[in-house]
Parts: structure tokens; C-alpha cells; sequence
């Protein structure tokens, strides 16, 4: 039986699953550590909390310091508390994720961040500490809440094709989606809205370009209507 002592010799970290979309691919922020442990690996943007921080303070806290990112929704997903996690000690972390839109932040490294970077997720092989685990279990809960709630258009430039919204999902849940179902289902939601313009600067046919209603969108939950793919 341990002492009472050692029940207050756990430290608890956050740790950010930062997703982005390219047009192709999805991808995660990671940073490359300058010190040890895992000093030269690439890593989630995470630290120890403070003893004087919220959970939810200290995530944000850390991206910014980190990442030079701020003043975006992070969204608690899971709590990662095996024994030995990390090689200094019992340390037990809550893990956050996020949607951006790559180019619309300014990322840069600092701390002991050497490097910060956007990854194609599917290229990652491994990262330091169970970070691979945390980035797997997110990316899970994104699946799940991108089926179901329309928070993909996050990850979208304001106005986008049709092609560009599948490509975005197919690269998400990992699997090809038939061109006619695809639009016959999202364009029967009606949460989109159509615009007298067409891409510039494409060596094909330019699309016709359209943008996510909000506020038609939170009309029809109002209503009873539910998002879903």
C-alpha cells in the first residue's frame, strides 16, 4: 500500500491534435523538440499544466507558446494515463483537438519547439511519447463528429467547390465517395449557399463555387433537421 504522499507525485500535461486541410490532404501541426526526452522527435504541441492553470487555460496556453497559434476552440477528447507514458514519471495527459484552415495562421516555433510544421497524417510512421496513439484517437472522434455535425467547412477556404468539400471528406474518413450521391445528399441539406462565380486560375473547367450557411444551417436544427453524411 503506498504511502499517502505518493498519491500527490502525478503531474498532468495537455497535449494539441491541430488538424488542417491542404486540398488534397489532411494534416496534423506538429513540432520537433529541442531538448530531451525526445529530444529531435516530432511531437504533439504539449506540456506539463501549470499547478496554478485550468486544463482548458493550459491547453490554450501551450499551443500559443509553442505553436505562436491563439484564440481557437479546443475540443477535449480523451484522457491518456498509463503508468509509464512518459520517461520522467507518472505524467497523465488530456488531449485536445482542433480544426484550422492551413495558411490562415501564423505558425512559429519557440520554447522548445525547434521546428513547427504541418504533416500529412497518413506519412506518419511514429512520434515521441504515445503521441501517434493520441493523434489515432482524435483523428477517430473527428471522423464520428464530421458525419454528424457540419464542422469540416472549418477546414475549407470561405468559398470552395464541390470537388474540393468531397475531397475533404474523403480524406478525412479515408475512403472514396461516389461524385453523384455525394452532391445529391449535401446539396439536398440545403445549408449551402450558391455564388454567381466560378474558380480563377484552374487549367480545367472552373466549378462553381459556394460557402457554408450558418445561419440557415442553425434555422433548420431549430426545426429538427439533422446533419449527416
Amino acid at each position: 500500500m503506498p504511502f499517502q504522499d505518493d498519491f500527490y507525485k502525478s503531474a498532468f500535461s495537455v497535449d494539441n491534435v491541430i488538424f488542417g486541410f491542404d486540398g488534397n490532404n489532411l494534416k496534423v501541426l506538429l513540432i520537433k523538440r529541442k531538448h530531451d526526452p525526445f529530444a529531435g522527435y516530432w511531437a504533439l504541441p504539449g506540456d506539463i499544466v501549470q499547478p496554478d492553470q485550468d486544463l482548458d487555460e493550459g491547453a490554450l496556453q501551450v499551443l500559443e507558446k509553442l505553436t505562436g497559434i491563439k484564440d481557437v476552440y479546443l475540443e477535449q477528447v480523451h484522457t491518456f494515463g498509463k503508468v509509464n507514458r512518459h520517461p520522467r514519471g507518472r505524467v497523465i495527459t488530456i488531449a485536445y483537438y482542433s480544426l484550422i484552415k492551413i495558411g490562415e495562421e501564423d505558425i512559429r516555433p519557440s520554447s522548445f519547439a525547434d521546428k513547427v510544421e504541418w504533416k500529412e497524417i497518413r506519412a506518419i510512421e511514429s512520434l515521441a511519447f504515445d503521441h501517434l496513439d493520441i493523434v489515432n484517437t482524435c483523428l477517430s472522434r473527428l471522423r464520428r463528429n464530421v458525419k454528424y455535425r457540419p464542422i469540416g467547412f472549418e477546414l475549407l477556404p470561405k468559398k470552395f467547390t464541390l470537388t474540393e468539400l468531397q475531397n475533404l471528406y474523403e480524406s478525412i474518413l479515408e475512403k472514396e465517395l461516389d461524385k453523384r450521391n455525394f452532391r445529391k445528399k449535401i446539396l439536398s441539406m440545403n445549408v449551402l449557399k450558391t455564388h454567381n462565380e466560378l474558380q480563377k486560375g484552374v487549367a480545367h473547367r472552373p466549378a462553381k463555387l459556394y460557402s457554408f450557411d450558418a445561419y440557415k444551417y442553425e434555422a433548420a436544427k431549430e426545426s429538427g433537421f439533422v446533419f449527416e453524411l
